[in-house]
């Protein structure tokens, strides 16, 4: 995937998404001693970045495909994303999500249109669940974080935030499938000026840290943690760029998120949910290390559940 495959990507896509805002606290400067940028994609359509790479990969299926809809399998943000980007464009969306996806997600995709087929919450049921969708409907599979299109697509975040921001000397963002980090590398890539990339990971669910260090994708025995949206695993499409690309991973525990998460809402005054905290965890996990720096911060969402809120 090249600078100018992104560039079209970025120009295809912006219709249908917004620009985010790029926000700034004085009092997490001071708490970490350096210069943090916010890229907002909690204010994106449907509250994550996740619309991104749905509506890159849409508008790039042809009119037959189209008309036999998409279908992807997800706890909450990509399925509300494809549901909202199929319902723009007049396809039909069949979402398989696990049954223990927070509610305020479900509902969500619900009202953007899209078909929930509910699973059990293992990867195995997903996938299983979600293949048999394909062959009984002919719905084309778009895959939350493992395909082309979709990496581009999330990777306009951080392009928007470099051409803000040029001179960045880190970029943060969470890791979960992959796409959000590999899309984050290749911007930083091909817009950056002496830029790293760096992934934060709940230690629950660390086999992006532990796939760094074994060179092969590895996989969780369990999903134990609070950033629900960080329950996924790597893929053979984001994980060679993952690999090439991002300087290191950085694990959180369950405290540090929800450390992270409530001053990002009583600093920023924004809404976060627990995936998108894990980022700034990272950062304060190991300030020492990024005294003095410039560092831009991907808030990939904000579809948290106001009546289960851990603090």
């Amino acid at each position: 995937m090249d600078k100018l495959q992104l560039i079209e990507c970025h120009n295809r896509i912006k219709p249908f998404v917004h620009n985010t805002p790029v926000l700034t606290s004085r009092l997490i400067d001071a708490m970490v001693g350096a210069s943090l940028f916010f890229k907002c994609e909690n204010f994106q359509k449907m509250g994550a970045f996740k619309m991104r790479g749905a509506a890159n990969a849409i508008m790039q299926l042809s009119e037959k495909q189209r008309q036999k809809g998409v279908v992807t399998h997800s706890s909450g943000n990509f399925a509300q994303a494809l549901s909202l980007a199929a319902q723009s464009l007049g396809i039909k969306a069949y979402i398989v999500m696990p049954s223990n996806a927070p509610q305020v997600k479900k509902d969500a995709v619900k009202e953007y249109g899209g078909n929930i087929i509910e699973c059990e919450p293992t990867i195995a049921a997903r996938e299983n669940t979600t293949k048999q969708i394909e062959i009984e409907k002919g719905a084309v599979f778009i895959h939350p974080s493992n395909d082309d299109a979709v990496i581009l697509g999330q990777g306009t975040a951080c392009k928007e935030l470099l051409e803000l921001y040029p001179d960045l000397d880190y970029v943060f963002a969470p890791v979960g499938g992959g796409g959000l980090i590999a899309g984050t590398a290749l911007a930083v890539k091909y817009f950056g000026d002496n830029c790293n990339v760096i992934g934060g990971e709940p230690f629950e669910v660390d086999d992006a840290y532990r796939s760094l260090q074994s060179g092969i994708i590895e996989t969780n025995q369990t999903t134990n943690t609070i950033a629900d949206g960080l329950r996924t695993q790597l893929g053979d499409r984001n994980f060679p760029i993952i690999k090439q690309n991002v300087q290191r991973i950085i694990r959180v525990k369950e405290d540090e998120i929800v450390k992270a998460m409530r001053i990002i809402w009583e600093r920023l005054k924004i809404i976060c949910e627990p995936s998108c905290a894990v980022a700034l965890a990272a950062i304060l996990n190991e300030k020492e290390q990024f005294a003095g720096k410039k560092i831009g911060v991907i808030l990939s969402g904000g579809n948290v559940d106001l009546n289960n809120l851990p603090f």
